[in-house]
């Protein structure tokens, strides 16, 4: 299906407006997995030219989008990634997670940006970055795109290598997300070290329930888990 390129509207933009002339693209892979880490890529890129191809990881096929990541990580101007592992996703939430990974991305960057272009409409970011989100950005924006595509492979890199040992869960297929394969197996030996233990999924497994985690508010309330995917999805 053919697509709109990328563009540097949103960066031409922030520059005119807010005078920033480092401006990072952030975008996140991970959100709705079982396992695993929730990932954030945050690329500066100028405004240069993009490589041929660029949008979306999502729209790319693995083969395509592993290429372009190889091809992004030399062209950019600087990219960082940032983590959240599965026991503070469980302990904080979603999107307390999200703040935490992307931070600890726009930190690793050698310059620190002036602004940010933040995939999406919920700015989890916040103060004291400087933040303007974009609905689909990881398509119209070059910035964006870039920490889409590079944030995809190696999130599923990583995934791979977590996975070597329980290849039951098809971790390098399904990347910690819910798939056929995983839910067997999630059935058959319970969660890895690397599920997340507050999520919905666990509801549905009576032999495992015992090992859900549930964070609670100081008034008692068990708040709901963002982003999540129950196991009946």
């Amino acid at each position: 299906m053919p697509y709109e390129p990328p563009t540097h509207t949103v960066e031409r933009s922030l520059r005119a407006t807010t005078g920033a002339k480092v401006i990072a693209g952030v975008d996140e892979v991970g959100r709705g997995a079982w396992a695993g880490p929730v990932t954030v890529c945050a690329a500066v890129t100028g405004l240069r030219r993009p490589p041929a191809g660029l949008t979306d990881s999502k729209l790319l096929t693995v083969k395509r989008r592993t290429e372009l990541a190889v091809v992004l990580e030399k062209w950019v101007t600087a990219y960082a990634l940032g983590h959240a592992s599965p026991e503070e996703i469980d302990e904080l939430g979603m999107t307390a997670a999200l703040r935490l990974a992307a931070g600890r991305a726009l930190q690793d960057l050698p310059v620190r940006p002036d602004a940010v272009i933040l995939d999406g409409k919920h700015d989890y970011l916040g103060a004291p970055w400087r933040v303007r989100t974009v609905i689909k950005g990881d398509r119209s924006c070059v910035a964006v795109a870039a920490a889409s595509v590079i944030a995809k492979v190696r999130r599923d890199k990583m995934m791979a290598e977590l996975g070597a040992d329980h290849a039951d869960f098809g971790f390098a297929a399904n990347a910690g997300y819910p798939s056929p394969v995983h839910k067997a197996a999630l059935e058959e030996r319970g969660p890895t070290p690397y599920h997340r233990l507050s999520w919905a999924y666990l509801d549905a497994l009576p032999r495992w329930q015992h090992l859900k985690k549930a964070r609670i508010w100081a008034d008692g309330s068990v708040p709901e888990i963002e982003g999540q995917l129950g196991f009946d999805f």
